[in-house]
């Protein structure tokens, strides 16, 4: 039943519909249908029933002031889904008597924003504003974001927008400047296990027909990973089977370890293969590697394989890598690499993960060098500010008809006549004689290589 974990039904902290806009404030909590999902059931009253986020909502804190009818700035909530970004946007609305308008970014145009901040226009006029939630804003194109600039600059609505993704990157640079972008973190372990003690107990929940065993609460724990909606979707699918086993209705039923596995096979991975979760898990793959913590980078390859991210994406990023953070320190690590991207090219998923894994493993237990990143670096740059000479006339083309009475080609040795293979002879420009780029560490192979490559210039550069 991993599906439960996938629902696009409202939640705890999400928003309840997917229509172009409501004008009707949020609902009553006594009003709540009992039908409805334990996730809106349980959804915070009150400011004192918001779990987590006290970064935000201690005293005098933006947030905080916003909720409590004081503030007057637009604010861009940015979180990990189930972490209250809906609920403070209701809670805003309700302490400050506002009218309520939700946007979802899935469903909304152009036309449907600019609807809205029209009806907000002629409220004002009549001395109430209008708070505006926009669900999923990261979703919405430049066009629309663009169409809410001047209503928030004027404060014709009070912008409360929801994301998961990392504004920076998803909302136009205007309407960032506009507003506070306010970080929301994931709950802790001690939030999701009062939350669930809540669920259980509470009227609007469980109301104390269930309990649930401490081994069983600690397994909801993990599964939620920080999401409060998930943890109470998984709760509710529990209560429902155990309670279908109950043959006594009068007394509570214990939902069980057992229960809560069979209901809920696996936790859904956090992960949005077009969103910012893609870039850190990647980035912190690759750091993982470098830093040589073989078990971290497994650990972020198994959550991109578990998430299904593209098996070609995760192969390209250990070639890379290969030449980047471990170069010339283990040569062999290129090869492994790109034998592992060949695989996944020929035999595909899921038995590539193995290459994948291998590659991995490889890569993070060699030794490292920015050797090959830095010498092409530098060389790169001096290209760039202008030191690129002629070419020494005796490394030039002699294979055509004149070259020799140009003098291309005259003078040049060739170093397999020379019994060592390496002879004295100028190769780069007059400008960059003398000049080193590549500089091995004393890593791996590359220790040998640097003994190696101190000679080599001794006698290329006439030394010795």
């Amino acid at each position: 039943m991993s599906e439960l974990f996938e629902t696009e039904s409202a939640g705890l902290f999400e928003t309840e519909s997917a229509e172009p806009a409501s004008s009707a404030p949020p609902a009553a909590p006594d009003r709540v249908d009992p039908r409805a999902p334990l996730a809106v059931r349980m959804r915070p009253r009150t400011l004192g029933e918001v779990l987590g986020q006290s970064h935000l909502l201690g005293p005098g804190a933006p947030l905080r002031r916003l909720v409590e009818g004081s503030g007057a700035a637009s604010v861009l909530l940015y979180g990990p889904p189930g972490t209250g970004k809906t609920t403070l946007a209701s809670l805003i609305s309700g302490a400050t008597g506002r009218r309520f308008e939700a946007l979802s970014a899935l469903s909304a145009g152009v036309k449907e924003v600019r609807g809205v901040i029209e009806l907000a226009r002629r409220r004002l006029l009549g001395g109430e504003q209008t708070v505006l939630f926009i669900d999923e804003v990261h979703r919405f194109s430049k066009t629309q974001q663009d169409a809410l600039l001047a209503a928030v600059e004027n404060r014709i609505v009070l912008l409360v927008a929801a994301t998961t993704e990392n504004p920076s990157f998803s909302v136009v640079s205007p309407l960032l400047s506009r507003s506070l972008v306010l970080q929301l973190q994931s709950l802790t372990s001690d939030d999701i296990r009062e939350l669930l003690g809540r669920a259980c107990t509470d009227e609007r929940g469980l109301a104390g027909t269930v309990v649930l065993a401490d081994d069983a609460r600690e397994h909801l724990v993990r599964l939620a990973a920080g999401d409060a909606r998930r943890a109470l979707t998984a709760l509710e699918a529990a209560a429902d089977a155990a309670q279908g086993d109950h043959d006594a209705p009068d007394r509570p039923v214990t939902i069980d370890l057992e229960t809560v596995e069979a209901s809920v096979d696996k936790a859904a991975v956090r992960y949005d293969r077009d969103g910012d979760q893609h870039y850190d898990v990647i980035s912190a793959f690759i750091k993982s590697i470098r830093g040589s913590d073989v078990d971290a980078a497994l650990h972020y390859l198994a959550r991109m394989i578990t998430a299904g991210e593209d098996p070609r994406f995760i192969a390209r990023r250990l070639v890379v890598h290969a030449s980047e953070d471990i170069g010339m320190a283990d040569p062999t690590a290129l090869q492994t690499a790109t034998a592992a991207a060949q695989a996944v090219q020929l035999i595909g998923m899921p038995e590539a993960r193995l290459a994948l894994a291998q590659a991995t493993i490889h890569l993070a237990t060699a030794p490292k060098s920015p050797g090959v990143v830095s010498a092409i670096g530098a060389a790169m740059a001096d290209v760039a500010a202008g030191k690129a000479g002629l070419v020494p006339p005796h490394l030039r083309d002699g294979h055509y008809s004149g070259a020799q009475q140009l003098g291309n080609a005259v003078g040049y040795r060739y170093p397999h006549d020379h019994p060592d293979g390496v002879l004295p002879q100028q190769y780069p420009p007059d400008e960059l004689v003398g000049i080193d780029y590549y500089e091995p560490t004393n890593h791996g192979a590359e220790r040998g290589i640097r003994e190696r490559l101190g000679k080599l210039r001794a006698i290329v550069r006439g030394r010795r």
